[in-house]
């Protein structure tokens, strides 16, 4: 019997399946400094223990998308080890906030599945969840990933598509964020004036700036992720595939479009939630990402006067600035330079 993992194909998933991922990984002040390195976040919050004490925080909080990168990462040797894509995200919540070390790890569970027309690859949806060592819930979130097929001759399941909302509910956002002290909220430190009441519904934001993805700063990211998908690190195998490359990540693409949108969006210090997300197109090292996000809604959260909550929808283009705000066309086709279209709720002080 073999020693060795080769990863779940799809025929290997049954609807109800849970599986309890290796290996647990332990937070540390490095990783965030690593974090900081890949993509340059200045969210006060989590980039100064001051200010995240003087809010009503015991200390700094990891970035919340690299405790999604960390228990997404769990995930992938027996989830996505064999796939072709990752296609999407619905009904994450952000529960409660993860300092330097909290040990993390990852149940998932099998909601859907559906085999694709060509019969060589299917559609695998689960249900994940992060939890400290103490068992405390700190994430979940819903994925789905086309995923290879073993045997393309293997008969198709019973095909099962779950119901996901197209939103969280404000009042459902987690407690990732204890209740702060907003008049403690520096905004000379923080970057920008504008708090929760300056964003109106309808408004666009072009964050102006550029990154330049380097193979090294992706591999590096996917790494400390523990993350080993394939698809981004063998050259030698995925230079006879689709694309004659290797893929950039596509939570490295999330990750540098958040970044990205501190400029215009510098109060908005907590992701609370992640509402929907589509990898367009993927990256290759060398393009340039830019991004522009739009307000979609504004909304209280029942019990709190300290910050309220804003939906965002935030895309990332490679190579191409984002002035005129590139997006769907009337035909409803994506802009060709479009890669990442993330619908996500974040908390800004009042």
């Amino acid at each position: 019997m073999s020693k060795t993992n080769p990863g779940n194909f799809f025929e290997d998933f049954y609807v109800g399946q849970v599986i309890r991922h290796a290996t647990p990984r332990t937070v540390t002040e490095g990783d965030s400094a690593l974090y900081t390195a890949l993509y340059g976040s200045r969210f006060a919050v989590q980039s100064s223990a001051a200010f995240a004490r003087a809010l009503n925080y015991p200390a700094a909080p990891a970035d919340d998308l690299l405790v999604f990168h960390i228990v997404f990462g769990k995930t992938v040797p027996d989830i996505s080890l064999n796939a072709v894509a990752n296609l999407g995200y619905a009904g994450g919540r952000f529960l409660a906030p993860v300092y330097p070390g909290d040990s993390l790890s990852a149940v998932s569970e099998v909601i859907g599945l559906k085999e694709n027309s060509n019969g060589k690859t299917g559609v695998v949806y689960v249900r994940s969840t992060g939890y400290k060592d103490d068992g405390t819930e700190v994430l979940d979130y819903v994925r789905w990933v086309m995923v290879r097929k073993r045997d393309p001759s293997a008969p198709a399941p019973m095909p099962v598509v779950p119901d996901l909302p197209d939103a969280i509910v404000p009042d459902a956002l987690g407690d990732a964020c204890p209740l702060i002290d907003n008049t403690a909220w520096d905004t000379d430190l923080s970057g920008a004036s504008h708090r929760f009441g300056d964003y109106v519904a309808g408004e666009r934001i072009d964050h102006v700036d550029g990154m330049t993805v380097e193979e090294a700063e992706h591999q590096i990211a996917t790494r400390l992720y523990q993350n080993t998908a394939k698809v981004h690190f063998n050259q030698h195998s995925e230079g006879q595939g689709r694309f004659g490359r290797r893929l950039i990540y596509g939570g490295h693409v999330i990750s540098l479009a958040r970044a990205l949108s501190f400029n215009g969006l510098a109060n908005a210090f907590h992701v609370a939630g992640i509402n929907a997300g589509r990898h367009v197109a993927p990256l290759f090292a060398g393009d340039t990402v830019y991004a522009w996000s739009e307000v979609l809604e504004t909304s209280d959260i029942s019990g709190r006067d300290d910050v309220g909550a804003v939906r965002l929808r935030t895309l990332a283009t490679k190579d191409r600035p984002c002035a005129d705000f590139p997006g769907k066309g009337a035909d409803g086709a994506y802009d060709p330079a479009v890669i990442l279209d993330f619908d996500y709720w974040v908390l800004m002080p009042k």
